[in-house]
């Protein structure tokens, strides 16, 4: 994720990742394997040994 590895559980599913990494209401991208995940569709994707995360949180100010 982000560059570093990372462990988890079997089957994360991504919802469960960002809700375990306190993002859960924040404005946030990911990516998945080059590919955005649009945040409708965090509770379908499951994620693999393997996989190659970037998430980027949106950071108010001036």
């Amino acid at each position: 994720m982000n560059g570093a590895a990372r462990q988890l559980v079997n089957n994360c599913r991504i919802a469960a990742l960002i809700d375990a990494l306190g993002y859960t209401g924040k404005r946030i991208a990911l990516e998945k394997n080059g590919e955005i995940v649009p945040r409708s569709q965090y509770a379908e994707h499951t994620l693999k040994e393997g996989d190659k995360l970037e998430i980027v949180v949106a950071v108010g100010g001036g």
